[in-house]
Parts: C-alpha cells; sequence; structure tokens
C-alpha cells in the first residue's frame, strides 16, 4: 500500500509540475465544479424526465447516480478513511478550496462515469459520447487540482461503471423492450 501511495503522489506532483498552467486553473476549476455534488448529472438526468422519449434515460442517469452515491459517500468513504493528497504529500499545492470528507474513492468521478455512461450506452452517439468525453475529463480535474490521488479517481471510475451496468441492466430487466436511442 505504501508503494502505491507513494506512486500516487509522484504522479500529482508530475501533473503539477508539467501540466498545471496558470490560465488552466480557473477553467479546471469550473470544469470540475460540473462534479460538485453530481449537480450538473443530476440536472441534465433529471431535465431528461421532463420528455418522453429520453425519460427511462434520465431515471436510469439518476438510479446510477444513486447506486454510485451509496457504494462511494456513503460506505467506501467512510471505511476507507482516506487522507487527501494535498495533506501528505510534500510539495502538491491545492487549488481551490479543501474537501470536508475522506479521499477515496472520487465521488466527483464516480458520479461523472456512471451519468456519462448511462448516457453513452442510452442516448444518441453524438450526445453520449459528448457526455462521456466530459465524465472523463472532470475525473482528470480531481488530479490536476490536487484533491485526488489516482487510485482514488480510478476507484470512482470502476464504481461509476459498475453503477451505470447495474442501472441500465436494472431498467432493462423491468422493460426489455427498451433500447438505445438513435
Amino acid at each position: 500500500m505504501e508503494f502505491i501511495t507513494q506512486l500516487d503522489g509522484a504522479v500529482l506532483l508530475w501533473i503539477q509540475e508539467y501540466l498545471r498552467k496558470d490560465f488552466l486553473n480557473p477553467i479546471i476549476t469550473f470544469i470540475t465544479s460540473l462534479g460538485d455534488a453530481g449537480w450538473f448529472w443530476i440536472l441534465l438526468s433529471a431535465l431528461l424526465l421532463f420528455t418522453k422519449k429520453y425519460r427511462k434515460i434520465g431515471l436510469t442517469g439518476l438510479l446510477a447516480l444513486f447506486i454510485g452515491f451509496l457504494i462511494t459517500n456513503l460506505w467506501l468513504k467512510n471505511m476507507v478513511m482516506r487522507v487527501r493528497p494535498y495533506e501528505v504529500v510534500e510539495g502538491l499545492t491545492l487549488i481551490g478550496r479543501k474537501a470536508h470528507d475522506f479521499s477515496f474513492p472520487s465521488g466527483h468521478s464516480t458520479a461523472s462515469i456512471a451519468a456519462s455512461t448511462v448516457f453513452l450506452m442510452m442516448m444518441p452517439k453524438k450526445f453520449g459520447i459528448a457526455a462521456f468525453l466530459l465524465g472523463i475529463f472532470i475525473c482528470f480535474t480531481r488530479l490536476y487540482i490536487g484533491i485526488h490521488y489516482p487510485t482514488d479517481v480510478l476507484a470512482g471510475m470502476v464504481i461509476g461503471f459498475a453503477a451505470a451496468f447495474l442501472a441500465v441492466w436494472i431498467v432493462k430487466k423491468k422493460d426489455p423492450s427498451f433500447e438505445k436511442i438513435s
């Protein structure tokens, strides 16, 4: 575990040294804020509920977000209790405000991948790919600003994928005739 933590810290310091640019910081900070409490993904999923054509996709997105929230924020964060990297990685500077919960796994990453994977699986290709790319980018922003370790983000992504696939499976089990919208 110590080796993984050291590798995680080295990756964050590398990102800070070679990828951070002052002119990018406000843009990255805005993009990472889209994942705050999953608000962007919740809003997007909720808006889909208002259209008959996309209602089941919105419901599936909300279900995936809920499953991911239960696993990540209510269970794993409190079980693992990993300290944030900016508190222990020497030389790492946090961009933005400090978090008030534990680091592992990343809730932003879980929510972003859960919802964007549902959209990728169920929405027309153009929208699904755009949503998924945004989800991936939000995951990267968590490393860029120094608030998560890479393994926090990877774990959040894995949980997000699992939550999305489970939510899609549940919705299709309830309505076997439901297919991806082209």
